[in-house]
């Protein structure tokens, strides 16, 4: 019979063994011991010999992911790498730092260069978008007729031209814009009205840091009326905490049309844009 021994000489005796490399078996038979139980708290801390150890399928992968941490490498970059998970790899390499890691300064330039170029890439997109879709109503449009030059036009004055009120009955035609194209077609509205080119008198408004000679020249060149039909130019005061967006070379300020005898042409422009925007009776 084997003699028992006690607990303390037991754990060292075993501990001394599996240092020495022998197996849980082996340790057993040698110290008599026949209970896993007492054989794991006697080697309890004690880690087991490297022979021991099963290899892990993904013990490559394992090595892998921290060599590409160490080269500074992101999750995502190195498991799209070695096509793991990203929680996989947060568990190989989460104890690496970043080698090679950006500022914070230097991440939000990055970040700022990146979405300034998918915009880019996106008011380019957006842009041949808009041209096609000109283009397409363009040629649906095409050639206007007096007619439709006539009703466009009094449409256009109704929107943008001075109008007669019940507390300051004027019956006379105004009209101001800035856009040089509307300007172009009014002229070409009034004409097909049969108002003739002596009859209009035209001011400048714009603001008193603009270039009111350049603007002035420029309108004067567009209508190809002569001089002594522009009055003197009607300056706004500039206020220094107004931030505005209408400045720089292609600022003109706004022309004012007015036409001389016109409160048939007035009564007549409101009878189309009337006509215009009547509701068709069912």
């Amino acid at each position: 019979m084997t003699q028992k021994i006690a607990f303390p000489e037991l754990r060292e005796r075993a501990i001394a063994l599996r240092l020495a490399g022998k197996s849980r078996r082996e340790i057993k038979e040698i110290l008599g011991v026949y209970r896993n139980q007492t054989l794991d708290k006697a080697l309890h801390g004690v880690p087991p010999p490297t022979w021991t150890r099963r290899p892990r399928a993904k013990d490559d992968l394992h090595a892998k992911a921290r060599e590409l941490r160490g080269q500074g490498m992101t999750y995502t970059e190195i498991a799209g790498q070695l096509g793991v998970s990203k929680g996989s790899v947060s568990l190989w390499v989460r104890d690496m730092p970043r080698e090679g890691r950006l500022s914070y300064d230097a991440y939000r330039q990055r970040n700022a260069e990146a979405v300034s170029q998918h915009w880019a890439e996106l008011r380019t997109i957006r842009e041949a978008r808009r041209h096609a879709a000109r283009q397409r109503a363009i040629a649906e449009v095409g050639a206007l007729s007096d007619r439709e030059v006539l009703i466009a036009g009094a449409v256009a004055y109704w929107c943008e031209g001075a109008k007669s009120k019940q507390h300051r009955p004027a019956d006379r035609v105004t009209f101001i814009n800035s856009d040089p194209n509307l300007i172009l077609f009014f002229l070409r509205f009034l004409a097909v009205a049969g108002v003739t080119s002596d009859r209009l008198i035209c001011r400048v408004y714009i603001h008193e840091s603009a270039d009111v000679n350049g603007a002035q020249a420029f309108w004067q060149a567009l209508t190809e009326l002569p001089a002594d039909q522009f009055r003197r130019p009607v300056l706004k005061h500039h206020n220094p905490r107004t931030v505005r967006k209408n400045t720089g070379e292609n600022y003109r300020g706004c022309l004012v049309i007015d036409v001389r005898r016109s409160s048939e042409l007035y009564r007549r422009v409101e009878g189309l844009a009337a006509a215009a925007m009547a509701q068709d009776e069912k």
